[in-house]
């Protein structure tokens, strides 16, 4: 039975020299390359005179996230499966590991999962643990409530609080010559203010512009001053 090949790529050195020990002692795991320095590892990567079947990469190198370029370039250049080493969970470097094609992370102080990790990994399995997939979770919404603070803002400045208030009346179910009694203008003028908010928003229809805004939570429901 052929042995997974793996490459090591960690900073520090005696913590590299006992992971390589470990490993190695697995009969179906077999270390065949180690780099402490990440230079030296980019242009080993670069070159891949050595195939590897799996990588493992430590993600802090020289006290700099540099492991997760290194896991980029290793990902692309030469087909290993990237594992990222870490001493503890920095969620956003982490997260930038996987976007740079890493597919899971292991946490140094549970090294002993280790070898079922490379095993995985080698037969391309879904490697990513459960720790991991909470990891992902969390950044994912972190960045949707990001994404949609941001669309609020961009929102609130793009809407005038007149214009807030005819789409109010839009999603209560009003038609546009009923929006005009109510606010005592002329249907003309109504229909010029909707045709002004499709085109800031870009959008269709009035009533796809007024669920865009009721969507971000910019609609009172109970917001009539009218009466």
């Amino acid at each position: 039975m052929s042995s997974i090949k793996v490459w090591i790529i960690e900073d520090d050195p005696d913590w590299l020299r006992g992971l390589t020990a470990f490993l190695n002692k697995e009969q179906d795991i077999e270390v065949i390359w180690t780099e402490s320095d990440a230079r030296q590892a980019q242009l080993t990567i670069q070159t891949a005179t050595q195939a590897a079947d799996v990588i493992l990469m430590d993600i802090m190198m020289d006290g700099k996230p540099e492991g997760i370029e290194l896991a980029d370039e290793a990902s692309r250049r030469t087909g290993a499966r990237v594992i990222m080493l870490t001493s503890m969970e920095e969620k956003e470097l982490i997260f930038r590991s996987f976007q740079a094609g890493a597919i899971d992370y292991q946490i140094k102080s549970d090294f002993e999962s280790l070898p079922a990790a490379v095993r995985a990994a080698y037969a391309k399995q879904s490697t990513i643990s459960a720790a991991a997939a909470e990891q992902m979770r969390e950044e994912f919404r972190r960045l949707k409530l990001v994404e949609r603070e941001f669309e609020v803002k961009k929102m609130e400045d793009l809407i005038t609080p007149s214009e807030l208030q005819l789409l109010n009346l839009i999603d209560q179910g009003y038609s546009q010559s009923q929006i005009a009694d109510k606010l005592v203008v002329s249907l003309r003028t109504v229909k010029n203010h909707v045709n002004h908010i499709l085109k800031k928003l870009r959008l269709p229809g009035s009533k796809e512009a007024a669920k865009k805004v009721k969507d971000l939570g910019l609609l009172n429901k109970d917001d009539d001053s009218t009466k």
